[in-house]
């Protein structure tokens, strides 16, 4: 199986994306470091470092799901349901810093994802070494 990666590539493509939008953003501002007080400069920044600090975590779970022989169509689930949070949240945080359906519903199902997969992987531990 070779699931993870194929999630794992299409969130570095969306990373880099939010990264380049950062630049993109400085340049035109003329904002070398931080935000300059801009607020799409800001936002722009706190959507490129939420998804840095999420979805590596995220994928982490979703590598070990698959080593452990998990369903397919489970890890398929999870990817995708995390490629659309994540996208979800940029768009909504690209906005507005403050609140936007967007942004609440991307984190929402983020953290749901990373709950669900931890709860699994704790599941299998149970069942492989406690129950058997």
């Amino acid at each position: 199986m070779r699931i993870t990666g194929l999630y794992a590539a299409l969130l570095a493509l969306l990373i880099l994306y939010l990264a380049a939008r950062v630049m993109w953003l400085r340049r035109r501002t003329r904002i070398g470091l931080g935000d300059g007080g801009d607020r799409a400069v800001a936002c722009a920044v706190r959507s490129h470092g939420n998804a840095t600090e999420y979805v590596p975590l995220a994928l982490l779970l979703l590598l070990v799901l698959e080593l452990n022989q998990t369903l397919p169509a489970l890890l398929h689930a999870f990817g995708i349901a995390l490629v659309l949070a994540r996208i979800v949240h940029a768009i909504g945080l690209s906005r507005t810093p403050g609140y936007s359906a967007g942004r609440a519903a991307g984190a929402a199902i983020t953290l749901l994802v990373i709950a669900l997969m931890a709860s699994m992987l704790l599941w299998q531990y149970v069942v492989i070494h406690l129950l058997v």
